[in-house]
């Protein structure tokens, strides 16, 4: 994996890196209140990638279901409901990063890529299907498709998912290039934060400059792999889990929040707001 910074990145030298004020409305948010003794326990957040390792220890046996979208050759799809391993070691990754944060999550794996990390689009829009439909609450989308035709379908998606109270986190492509549907507004869109001062993995930053909105851990993190190992590497991919971790932290003592509502604490939460 190449440390190369990602396109959506930005860091503590940035001009735009100024501390904001919180709304008095806000004030009484507190890390305490959205987060003290939650351990995500319950909560169902569906990764969907290039599988999940079951077995690795940074998983250790936490996945509670497995669904595979397959295309067949006259473009008909089948979800094939069967355990799964990870192709590539990418989801075992970003479900290694989720656990660090909120250990007693539920994870659920859709795999649509491929040991090249590929795949296609109708397989992906499918496997965001199959997790509206069985009631996932959270859904980690490190990656993205930047194929126009089907702009509309993804958003028809996210705008139903939406409506039902799920919450996608969504990386923001490495390229300076649209992809969805990390830059729809209804998606939670990640990308890296540069510098040392994200001391601990449920620090995060505001983004002052959509569509990205908020930054995490993301450059030179240390991540699950392939045969039990890990690897150090750079991403938006991988600063996208660490909100939904969080995420599914405050989902587990507040399940009652709704997607926007979730944003709203977020960009009250972040490390560069001011409290009134």
């Amino acid at each position: 994996m190449t440390n190369q910074s990602p396109a959506w990145s930005w860091g503590k030298k940035s001009d735009e890196n100024v501390m904001f004020s919180d709304s008095p409305l806000l004030e009484a948010i507190s890390w305490t209140d959205a987060f003290e003794g939650s351990t995500g326990r319950g909560v169902k957040v569906c990764v969907i990638d290039s599988g999940i390792d079951n077995q690795h220890p940074a998983i250790a046996g936490a996945v509670r279901g497995w669904a595979e979208p397959i295309l067949d050759g006259e473009g008909n799809v089948t979800i094939s409901l069967e355990p799964h391993e990870d192709l590539f070691g990418h989801g075992t990754a970003c479900s290694g990063i989720i656990r660090e944060i909120a250990p007693d999550v539920e994870l659920y794996s859709v795999r649509v890529l491929g040991r090249r990390l590929s795949g296609k689009a109708a397989t992906f829009s499918a496997g965001l299907r199959w997790a509206i439909e069985n009631g996932m609450q959270v859904v980690n989308l490190s990656m993205g498709a930047t194929v126009q035709e089907y702009y509309s379908v993804f958003h028809e998606l996210a705008d139903e998912a939406y409506f039902k109270g799920m919450i996608w986190v969504t990386a923001a492509n490495n390229m300076p290039i649209v992809s969805y549907p990390s830059l729809y507004a209804t998606s939670i869109s990640v990308a890296c934060y540069e510098g040392d001062s994200l001391n601990e993995p449920i620090e995060f930053y505001y983004n002052p400059l959509p569509p990205v909105e908020f930054g995490s851990k993301g450059v030179d993190v240390r991540v699950a792999w392939q045969d039990d190992g890990y690897i150090n590497a750079t991403g938006n991919s991988f600063a996208a889990p660490h909100i939904t971790g969080i995420v599914a932290l405050l989902l587990e003592k507040h399940p009652e929040l709704t997607a926007y509502q979730v944003k709203t604490v977020l960009r009250s939460l972040a490390k560069n707001v001011r409290k009134p």
